[in-house]
């Protein structure tokens, strides 16, 4: 489960920009997860309960905006984004291929005090 050292990861850097800022606690960080990214949200969220505890981040939430990607049937010229892994076009049935997108991890935001 590498969702676990991302998040190990994320929170040493909220920590050195807690400790730039000169703040002592994290209230909030919010990230971004590409559909195609390999992460799994749910298991980042596991991650992130486990590993505040007794951090500046204890008391803190994470909020995952999950990122679609963008796919092209070429068959029809179809362009839709998509929030789940399917590559039949719903319009003529070929197959659409990944235009851009939803292969990104991003912490977008931290709410700090």
């Amino acid at each position: 489960m590498h969702e676990i050292s991302i998040m190990q990861s994320t929170l040493a850097l909220a920590d050195e920009h807690l400790r730039k800022a000169s703040r002592t606690r994290i209230h909030c960080i919010r990230l971004r997860v590409g559909l195609l990214s390999g992460v799994v949200p749910e298991a980042l969220e596991f991650a992130f309960d486990m590993l505040k505890k007794g951090t500046p981040a204890e008391e803190a939430t994470l909020e995952i905006e999950r990122d679609a990607g963008l796919f092209f049937c070429p068959g029809c010229n179809e362009e839709t984004r998509r929030d789940s892994i399917q590559f039949e076009c719903p319009v003529c049935g070929g197959i659409m291929s990944l235009r851009g997108g939803g292969t990104d991890l991003e912490l977008l935001q931290m709410k700090i005090s």
